[in-house]
C-alpha cells in the first residue's frame, strides 16, 4: 500500500525513539496508509484475545518515519520534533502527509520490549493534523516544575492508559525545565512499568496480609500463565519457561528456565529477565490494590513453541492483567498448590520449584504466625 516516496494516511498516533548511538538517536513517527481511526495499531491494552497474525498484521501495517537528533533537544525542540511532541499528546488518530528522501525499505522490526513494526524511511517533509489532544497530557506537558515520575503518576492515577503515558515520556514532554529528554522507546516503555508497580507498591505495602491461596491462570498466544498469590507480606517473583526453539531458546532439545525475584523492600538493582519483570509487577500491583490485599506473588510463565517472533513487553503486562481478572483458585496448602503447577505446564514440577526462591522461601521458613498458633 506504500508507493514511492509519498505517503497519505493516519497515525494510530504512534511514534518511535531508537537507543542506537545514544545520545544522538533516531526518532519519526509510526504512520500507516489508511485513513481514520488507526488507534488499534498502537493500542496494546486492546489486543488481549488476538492472535498472533492480528498483532503482526496490526505493526507491520505501519511505516516509521526517521530523523536523526540529539535528545537533549527536547527542551528547544526543532520544528518536526516539535510536530511529535504535540502527536504524542493526541487523543486520537492523526491524519498525516509524509514525503521521505527514499521509498520506505526494509524487515519487520523486532524488539523484546516494543512492538514490532513495518519498513523505515528518512523524512523529508511531514505534515500533521492534530486536532483533539489528551488534557491530562497536555497540562503535565506544560507543568513544567513536575519532575518525570510525578507527571507519570499522576497522569496513571487519572487514568490515562499506560501505552500512552509511555509515548508521551519517550518524547521528552514530561518533566521539570531544564531535565527533559527524549528516552527511548524500549527504555521508556519499562522506565514507566517501573515508576508505577513502585508506587502501588507503596501502597500495596500497607494492606492487610491475604490468608489463603489464590491462583489465576491463562493461556493465550501459545503462552501459559499462572499467577501465584501467596499468604503473607510483598514480595514477588517471576519465572519463565522457554521450550526448545521458541524466541529466546535455540536449543533443540533443552528447556531454560530463567526468572528473578525481590523481598519485601524491592530491588536496587536491574533484573535479569528485562522488562518483563517490571511490565508483571505493575499488572500484579494493580490487582492487589483491587483486592484490597498484599500478598506475595509469584508470575509462571511457560512459553510454547508457537511463539517465534517478540512481541513487546505488553504481551506479558496485558495478559497478566486478563489473568488476574480470571475466577481464583482458593487453596489451602502447598501440596494443592504444586498439584495445580504439575496439571497446568508441561514442565515438570521439579523444574519449577528448583527455579522458585519465593517457593522456597515459603516452604521452608516458618512465620510468626506458625509460632502462635502452636503456642495456643
Amino acid at each position: 500500500m506504500v508507493q514511492g516516496t509519498e505517503l497519505s494516511g493516519s497515525s494510530p498516533p504512534g511514534l518511535f525513539v531508537g537507543r542506537f548511538g545514544y545520545p544522538r538517536v533516531s526518532f519519526g513517527p509510526l504512520l500507516s496508509p489508511e485513513h481514520g481511526s488507526t488507534e488499534m495499531l498502537d493500542t496494546p491494552e486492546q489486543w488481549v484475545g488476538r492472535s498472533v497474525a492480528e498483532v503482526v498484521g496490526f505493526r507491520t501495517g505501519l511505516v516509521r518515519g526517521t530523523s536523526p537528533i540529539r535528545v537533549t533537544d527536547a527542551e528547544k525542540p526543532i520544528p518536526l520534533l516539535e510536530d511529535l511532541q504535540l502527536l504524542g499528546l493526541s487523543s486520537e488518530s492523526v491524519e498525516s502527509e509524509t514525503r521521505f528522501r527514499r521509498p520506505p525499505r526494509g524487515h519487520i522490526t523486532l524488539s523484546d520490549s516494543a512492538p514490532p513494526f513495518g519498513p523505515s524511511a528518512p523524512i523529508e517533509h511531514l505534515r500533521l493534523d492534530v486536532r483533539r489532544v489528551d488534557p491530562h497530557l497536555d497540562r503535565l506537558s506544560s507543568d513544567t516544575a513536575a519532575n518525570a515520575r510525578t507527571a507519570v503518576t499522576e497522569l496513571y492515577a487519572r487514568g490515562v492508559r499506560v501505552s500512552r503515558i509511555q509515548r508521551a515520556f519517550s518524547v521528552g514532554t514530561l518533566g521539570r525545565r531544564g531535565r527533559r529528554k527524549l528516552v527511548p522507546t524500549r527504555w521508556s516503555i519499562t522506565a514507566v512499568d517501573d515508576v508505577l508497580s513502585k508506587q502501588n507498591l507503596l501502597r500495596v505495602r500497607e494492606l492487610p496480609e491475604l490468608g489463603e491461596i489464590r491462583v489465576h491462570r491463562l493461556t493465550a498466544l501459545e503462552n501459559r500463565w499462572v499467577i501465584v498469590l501467596l499468604p503473607g507480606v510483598w514480595r514477588y517473583e517471576s519465572i519463565e519457561a522457554w521450550y526448545p526453539e521458541t524466541l529466546w531458546n535455540p536449543s533443540p532439545t533443552q528447556v531454560i528456565l530463567m526468572g528473578d525475584h525481590e523481598g519485601h523492600d524491592g530491588r536496587t538493582t536491574y533484573a535479569s529477565i528485562g522488562g518483563c519483570y517490571y511490565a508483571a509487577r505493575l499488572a500484579v500491583s494493580e490487582a492487589l490494590l483491587r483486592f484490597g490485599r498484599q500478598a506475595g506473588a509469584i508470575v509462571f510463565r511457560e512459553v510454547h513453541p508457537g511463539e517465534i517472533l517478540p512481541l513487546g513487553v505488553w504481551n506479558v503486562r496485558e495478559h497478566v492483567r486478563a489473568a488476574l481478572q480470571e475466577p481464583a483458585l482458593r487453596l489451602s496448602s502447598l501440596p494443592e498448590l504444586n498439584q495445580v503447577l504439575q496439571t497446568t505446564f508441561s514442565i515438570p514440577l521439579d523444574r519449577w520449584l528448583a527455579q522458585s526462591a519465593v517457593l522456597h522461601e515459603t516452604r521452608t521458613q516458618r512465620r510468626l504466625d506458625d509460632w502462635l498458633g502452636t503456642a495456643n
